[in-house]
């Protein structure tokens, strides 16, 4: 059993969470968490930001950011292709290596990201920081030492 929780909190299943988060999008409610780790990085930042999750209620697209459950994974990354049914997904702040999934597997879409100052923000398709691929890992390095 996988789970979930800080020390001083309850520990409840990933699996049994994430499905619980499934039933309240599926019933037409909205969900804010905290996402966890770094591939989001720079416009996520794990633990500080929070995000609102809604039912996806059109095509995916290029650029959407998804909660979604990848083998025995749950992540939160950026959709990077679409071809058919099947999703290529790939973390803002990863430099190589994607996630392929299926459209059934995505839980939640991004519609909202919180950051920690208060500020809300829209997200973006981020196609501009999609091109800069080849070069992510300079500005990532940058980023983490400058500003995190």
């Amino acid at each position: 059993m996988r789970e979930i929780g800080r020390p001083e909190g309850k520990i409840v299943d990933m699996d049994l969470f994430m499905e619980g988060i499934g039933e309240f999008l599926g019933e037409g409610k909205e969900v804010v968490m905290t996402p966890k780790g770094n591939s989001m990085l720079p416009f996520i930042k794990g633990d500080r930001d929070s995000v609102v999750l809604t039912k996806p209620s059109k095509p995916f697209e290029v650029g959407d950011i998804v909660l979604a459950k990848v083998g025995q994974r749950y992540i939160m990354h950026r959709i990077f292709a679409v071809e058919g049914d099947s999703l290529t997904l790939m973390g803002d702040g990863n430099v190589c290596g994607t996630e392929s999934c299926h459209t059934s597997d995505v839980i939640g879409l991004v519609t909202e990201i919180r950051k920690e100052n208060g500020k809300v923000v829209k997200p973006g398709k981020g196609a501009l920081w999609r091109s800069l691929r080849p070069i992510r890992r300079y500005i990532l390095a940058i980023y983490k030492r400058v500003i995190l």
